[in-house]
């Protein structure tokens, strides 16, 4: 289609989505960018949260760490630290990580470790958002 561009997501164990799009939306330390064909070239951080995926029609969303995103009119490529699909998540998991990471906040040993604790909680957030909205066990 004229109106598709190709996307690459890639994390350092692996190549996450590559392919054909018709737009996508990451959020960034400024809000949400959406990316369609033709957008003007730029790179941007990466923030944690949802990465959306739209493809023949169809959005796809997953859970995504921080990163980097260089975009030109006909390509888009992001890198993060690790994306994950709603079926990848582990629920026990994302939930203990988030418990760690509140009392990790709670005890507040020093501002490094505060806003380490803080961004564990972000990750483990977007993870189980993700993974309740589309309800896969």
């Amino acid at each position: 289609m004229a109106s598709e561009f190709y996307l690459e997501v890639i994390t350092p164990e692996r190549t996450f989505f590559r392919g054909n799009v018709e737009m996508v939306i990451v959020n960034s330390s400024d809000g949400e960018l959406g990316i369609m064909k033709g957008h003007v070239p730029m790179v941007a951080l990466v923030a944690i949260g949802t990465l959306k995926i739209k493809q023949n029609g169809k959005w796809r969303e997953a859970a995504i760490n921080e990163g980097f995103m260089e975009v030109r009119p006909d390509k888009t490529i992001i890198l993060s630290h690790s994306v994950e699909w709603p079926e990848e998540i582990d629920v026990k998991r994302a939930q203990a990580a988030l418990e760690r990471a509140q009392e990790r906040a709670r005890q507040r040993r020093s501002m490094k470790e505060y806003y380490q604790s803080k961004a564990a909680m972000a990750r483990a957030m977007a993870r189980l958002k993700v993974k309740k909205r589309y309800n896969i066990d």
